[in-house]
C-alpha cells in the first residue's frame, strides 16, 4: 500500500469532487494516482493538468504518434510500468502499432532517443543530440511538415523537456 491513501471520490469536499467531474467530463479516467493528488486539488491541478496541457501543445506542434511515441519511450526508460502500459495500450489501439516490433521514422528515432535519455536521467543530454532532434525540426517541419522557425523549434524542445520526469 502506498504512504498516502487514496481519496473516496464521493466523501471528497465539494471543490475536489467538481474538479474531478471536470477532468472525466474531458474523458479523462480517474487512476489511483489521481485520487492520492486530490487530497489536495492544486497538487492535482498542478500535475495532472498542466501535464495534458503540455501533451496537448506538444500534439499540436509534432503530431500526436510523435507525442505518443516520445511519452512512451519517457515511461519506458523511467520504468513507470502503469505508464508504459496506458502507452502500450494507447499506440496499440489509436495508431496500430506494436510497441514490441515497429518501424520508426528518421525523426522518431530522434525523438525516442531524446526520450529515453530524459525519462533515464537528462543531464547527460548533449548539446550535440539536443542540437541534432531541435534542427530536425528547422529543416522539416513540426507536425505534418508544417514549416519551423527558431522560436517554434525552441517552443518544441522546451515541450519536449517539460515531459520529461
Amino acid at each position: 500500500m502506498g504512504r498516502v491513501s487514496m481519496i473516496n471520490p464521493e466523501e471528497a469536499p465539494e471543490e475536489i469532487q467538481k474538479a474531478l467531474a471536470e477532468h472525466l467530463a474531458k474523458g479523462r479516467k480517474l487512476t489511483n494516482e489521481k485520487r492520492t493528488l486530490l487530497h489536495n486539488l492544486h497538487a492535482f491541478l498542478a500535475i495532472e493538468e498542466s501535464s495534458y496541457a503540455l501533451d496537448d501543445d506538444l500534439q499540436v506542434l509534432i503530431g500526436k504518434l510523435d507525442a505518443d511515441l516520445y511519452e512512451y519511450a519517457i515511461s519506458a526508460a523511467n520504468d513507470c510500468v502503469v505508464c508504459t502500459t496506458y502507452f502500450s495500450k494507447l499506440l496499440r489501439e489509436q495508431h496500430h502499432i506494436d510497441p514490441d516490433s515497429f518501424q520508426v521514422t528518421h525523426r522518431q528515432e530522434l525523438l525516442m532517443h531524446f526520450a529515453q535519455k530524459m525519462g533515464h536521467d537528462p543531464k547527460p543530454i548533449t548539446d550535440e543530440e539536443f542540437n541534432e532532434l531541435k534542427n530536425d525540426f528547422l529543416k522539416n517541419g513540426g507536425k505534418d511538415g508544417t514549416m519551423v522557425d527558431e522560436a517554434k523549434a525552441e517552443e518544441i524542445m522546451v515541450c519536449l523537456v517539460g515531459e520529461g520526469p
